[in-house]
């Protein structure tokens, strides 16, 4: 089946050049393009997305709004890639906190916009690492969230320690190595975490693992 895709952003020339860009791949297929944020709402609600292209900045309603907005309401598994012109962000920070899964630079190179729009629709996410630790460091407040911190509780031990590493920016390869387990029990407890603090993917477990206190920024990675 087809991937489904709404294209939301104010510039028409941009939002009609990413559409055209996705139309040549025959296993995605655009089905609506949206001007505001308010538009973009009443697309996915109408053609009801696996994935959303959402600009930051438009009238009426900014991304940032609507992304968290649509992941509230939505009853089907729908991802959001957020499309900025600007390299990594307060705004991203904010639409990553709100439940989007990635993010791309608006002068992506054509042919890497289909793959991320496919790796998304997958489950994936795309922001590395190293950057999700740059948007921590310059944006987290160093007051840690105590609703956040209390709900770290319904960890165990294992999972605590795998969701630091995770945090600091190991793979579940790295993190299998550096606790001498089997990387299918990494990959289980990372499910489990997500489960019991209701988070959508790894991006989100960064950020609440910081929020939390479970790490500070400016911590090293793991293993360096």
């Amino acid at each position: 089946m087809s991937i489904r895709v709404v294209v939301a952003d104010d510039q028409a020339l941009v939002r009609r050049g990413f559409a055209m860009i996705l139309r040549v791949h025959h296993d995605i297929e655009v089905v609506a393009e949206a001007g505001t944020g308010v538009e973009a709402i009443e697309a996915v609600r109408r053609h009801r997305p696996d994935v959303i292209l959402m600009d930051i900045r438009m009238p009426e309603m900014d991304g940032l709004e609507a992304t968290s907005r649509i992941l509230q309401e939505a009853d089907w598994d729908t991802r959001v890639l957020i499309l900025t012109t600007f390299d990594p962000d307060e705004y991203v920070y904010e639409a990553l906190r709100s439940g989007a899964s990635a993010f791309v630079l608006k002068d992506i190179p054509p042919e890497q916009l289909a793959t991320a729009v496919r790796t998304v629709a997958e489950g994936g996410t795309l922001l590395a690492p190293s950057i999700t630790r740059r948007f921590i460091d310059r944006f987290t407040q160093r007051r840690v969230n105590t609703v956040a911190a209390a709900r770290l509780e319904r960890l165990t031990g294992r999972e605590g320690e795998i969701m630091t590493a995770v945090a600091r920016g190991a793979s579940n390869a790295e993190i299998a190595e550096q606790l001498s387990i089997g990387g299918a029990t990494v990959k289980s407890h990372v499910s489990s975490i997500l489960t019991k603090l209701g988070l959508r993917d790894r991006i989100q477990i960064v950020i609440f693992a910081y929020e939390s206190g479970l790490v500070e920024a400016g911590d090293h990675d793991v293993g360096h």
